[in-house]
């Protein structure tokens, strides 16, 4: 249950209020399609839920695409040669490639063809060169339509009323440290700011004080627990006491978050829901929680 589960929470969410939504993949793992519990998501959006449209992220159908909308060329089947060449310079010239997936959202956004577009990003690993790509070939091409077709997306991506990066992690020390990394090079090398921080997969505090008092001391009457409850009860208070244990280091990781956060960032905090890792049901019990987070009717 990771940041698939909640970027379609989230869609889910705004279709539920009425919007027109469309998610999109971009790593085409399907688990964006297993998330809806849908058969594998293409690069033409479909219908998943009402208002709801997903599609999978293809650089080869973004070309033709593009080539059709932007440059006039009609292309009715494969592209071949073509996409070949494209490959050759795409593996020589950075942010190529990235630029072709960015530009279809940002043009699904410009058209206003959805009132919002979530997109399930790649790894923390490629976001960066998946957001910074409009800027990086922007850099390289001072002039001309590719130049111009930069300049639109920077105008979207960098507007913080228009585009929004939410990052989930999870109270764990590697996950918190990738993304306190990430939300720094996120600024320094697009200027984008993220918004929110999802803070997922959280565990309930299952004592307060007092009763945690009392937890610890629960050694000195085993014997009286078990003839009063049964022979399992000791598995139970050890069960209990090592989820306890496992909170509380999250607890710390995440105070480690917020110090490492810019104040104006939001965090969000979903519980974890000890069920299956996908799935409608998953979907919905996330936007659940986040929509009380919000304050926001489901």
């Amino acid at each position: 249950m990771g940041k698939t589960t909640v970027a379609a929470s989230i869609a889910h969410l705004a279709a539920a209020s009425g919007k027109r939504t469309l998610v999109c993949e971009m790593d085409a793992k399907d688990a964006l399609a297993a998330a809806f519990d849908a058969t594998t998501l293409e690069f033409e959006p479909r219908e998943v839920e009402p208002n709801l449209f997903a599609m999978a992220m293809n650089t080869e159908d973004s070309l033709r695409e593009y080539l059709r909308t932007f440059v006039k060329v009609p292309f009715l089947g494969r592209i071949g040669p073509l996409a070949r060449t494209f490959d050759f310079v795409a593996d020589a010239a950075p942010g190529v490639k990235e630029i072709l997936g960015v530009g279809k959202l940002c043009y699904e956004v410009r058209e206003r063809h959805y009132d919002l577009v979530v997109v399930d990003a790649e790894a923390s690993g490629h976001i960066v060169a998946q957001i910074g790509a409009p800027k990086v070939i922007g850099d390289l091409v001072q002039v001309g339509l590719v130049r111009d077709q930069t300049g639109w997306m920077l105008d979207i991506l960098q507007d913080p009323e228009r585009t929004g990066v939410v990052v989930t992690t999870t109270p764990e020390e590697m996950p918190v440290t990738e993304t306190l990394d990430l939300l720094e090079r996120l600024e320094a090398e697009t200027g984008i700011t993220a918004s929110t921080v999802v803070a997922n997969r959280v565990l309930p505090a299952l004592f307060d004080r007092r009763q945690t008092e009392v937890v610890e001391h629960l050694d000195r009457v085993d014997d009286l627990l078990e003839a009063a409850a049964g022979r399992a009860v000791g598995t139970v208070v050890d069960a209990a006491r090592t989820t306890d244990a496992r909170r509380r280091v999250g607890a710390g990781h995440l105070d480690r978050l917020r110090a490492g956060l810019d104040p104006s960032t939001d965090v969000l905090y979903v519980p974890e829901l000890f069920t299956r890792s996908s799935g409608r049901r998953v979907v919905k019990l996330v936007g659940e929680a986040l929509a009380a987070e919000l304050d926001v009717a489901t």
